[in-house]
């Protein structure tokens, strides 16, 4: 069974607790649940990752290469400051769905900017833990398309 990598950034093992009125009340835990069943719908089995540091988010990304079919990323606030993780995702020639739970478009101004969009193949915003359940829909319409 060909599997996609959930990878997520800074912060986010804090989601449930961290600012719920943004982010929701569902753990890193149930998110991870939901992307076990959603991708298990489309015949993919998922790996699943967080991480507060930027180099270990790349890695992440280096590491799938011939281990996954795609990736759904959240990368968090690295979004709007990483050059590098815009790299690695161009880099590694897989196909990677950008998510955010909040709709970053209607928050403050320096989060409307994306490192990451230029080089997704798809982006999802504002659709909150749902938007993991988009990614792993679209990511794997566009493996099997």
């Amino acid at each position: 069974m060909a599997s996609i990598l959930i990878l997520n950034g800074p912060n986010l093992n804090l989601l449930g607790t961290r600012e719920p009125e943004i982010y929701g009340h569902e753990s890193l835990a149930d998110v991870e649940q939901l992307c076990r069943t959603e991708a298990a719908q489309h015949g993919f089995d998922v790996a699943f990752e967080q991480s507060n540091h930027e180099g270990a988010l790349i890695d992440a990304l280096h590491n799938a290469r011939g281990v996954h079919a795609g990736v759904v990323f959240n990368p968090g606030a690295y979004t709007h400051t990483s050059i590098a993780l815009a790299d690695a995702v161009s880099g590694i020639q897989l196909p990677v769905v950008e998510v955010h739970l909040s709709n970053v478009h209607q928050r403050e101004s320096f989060r409307h900017h994306s490192y990451i969009s230029p080089v997704a193949a798809a982006v999802i915003v504002g659709a909150g833990t749902n938007g993991y359940r988009l990614g792993i829909a679209q990511l794997a319409h566009a493996l099997t398309a």
